[in-house]
């Protein structure tokens, strides 16, 4: 019998058998006859098991970005077995980080499909706006997060509900509305930084060091046109590095790679619009100097987008975090019996009653609080 059938049929028995007895009995029995029905049915344990929808408090923790939406929005984690790719892998224990989440191998299991010895978890996220389909994944973009302590954006030092928070030291916290016009101005600049691994990337907006973004897809949130420019621009920095150019030609852009030693570059029409130019100018190609050109003054680039030191002081998550490490232990929500987390997932047992209950709602676990919020 699964955990999750278990956990269904536990609060079926808590809270329907008093109102409906026949159908508790009924779908507890179904539970234990066919191990994989909650995972396969979800909406037999939703609708009969309803405890899930009624009592969950709904505060969700993950986001992603889903190419129907084209947009960031709310995720919904899910696990299967890496093997049979079915969702019916009774885990070792819950995910308490996103390494658990994102890397291979980190989480193990006992798979319930028959014939399948696969024990190895995989998990995946689901948009949550919307209906989907098997194999309509989503990219997870671990660095958005609720804003559950109220730490206040660097940038605009508003607090938001929903933020994004570097890989710094400090986990500086930023508000989307300013991560965007940060991105964007970074961008217009040209100042995104290559790693050989992540590709061209980002640092923490208040230069905090080795804070490089490693998931590139947050910067969707430029929107489909700007983030087609995010991708050219990776594209014309690897070229130039490479000792190439771009057509000077408006319109053009063609990647040349033209041979050393000649000012003198036609641009190919096989990829672009046969323009000649000089290689040093980037003009019409001409014999002689080139001529000088002043370029207009353009003040700092860097002023952009500041982020001020008070601003950067305040906020910071992982200090937020401190004020609410003093609340170590909740009563458990069935015997009042004091429960202490130390770090994990939200995923608690009452060592007394032994009652399983959701860290964060404190209501009996379901499969909301494994979708929304199984770790944080």
């Amino acid at each position: 019998m699964c955990a999750l059938c278990i956990q269904v049929c536990v609060l079926c028995m808590q809270v329907y058998s008093t109102l409906y007895p026949d159908v508790c009995t009924l779908y507890a029995g179904v539970c234990t006859l066919y191990p994989g029905v909650c995972t396969l049915y979800p909406c037999v344990c939703t609708f009969y098991a309803g405890v899930c929808t009624l009592y969950a408090g709904t505060r969700g923790t993950f986001f992603v970005y889903c190419k129907c939406c084209s947009s960031i929005q709310s995720g919904k984690l899910r696990v299967r077995c890496r093997s049979c790719r079915q969702m019916t892998l009774t885990l070792s224990r819950g995910p308490s980080c996103w390494d658990d989440v994102l890397l291979p191998g980190r989480i193990h299991g006992v798979c319930q499909s028959n014939g399948c010895q696969g024990h190895e978890a995989e998990f995946y996220m689901k948009c949550a706006s919307h209906p989907t389909s098997e194999d309509d994944i989503s990219v997870a973009l671990d660095l958005i997060l609720s804003n559950t302590r109220s730490v206040p954006c660097i940038g605009c030092t508003d607090v938001t509900d929903v933020v994004l928070v570097f890989q710094c030291l400090d986990r500086h916290v930023i508000c989307l509305d300013c991560f965007h016009r940060y991105c964007q101005t970074r961008l217009n600049e040209r100042q995104f930084v290559y790693d050989p691994v992540i590709g061209y990337s980002l640092p923490c907006a208040a230069g905090c060091q080795n804070s490089l973004i490693k998931e590139v897809h947050h910067f969707r949130i430029l929107g489909d046109d700007q983030y087609g420019r995010y991708l050219q621009y990776g594209a014309e920095e690897c070229l130039l590095t490479m000792g190439g150019m771009m057509c000077p030609s408006p319109g053009c852009g063609a990647g040349l790679l033209p041979p050393d030693g000649s000012r003198r570059v036609e641009c190919d029409r096989r990829l672009g619009c046969g323009f000649v130019f000089c290689r040093d100018c980037r003009e019409g190609y001409h014999e002689g100097p080139c001529e000088v050109l002043v370029a207009p003054p353009t003040g700092d680039a860097s002023q952009g987008f500041v982020v001020g030191e008070e601003a950067s002081q305040r906020g910071r998550w992982e200090q937020a975090s401190l004020l609410l490490i003093q609340e170590s232990t909740k009563p458990c929500p069935r015997c009042s019996v004091p429960v202490e987390r130390n770090g994990g997932c939200m995923h608690m047992q009452c060592s007394l009653c032994r009652a399983e209950w959701c860290w964060l709602c404190g209501v009996p676990w379901n499969r909301d609080c494994m979708g929304n919020h199984w770790f944080g």
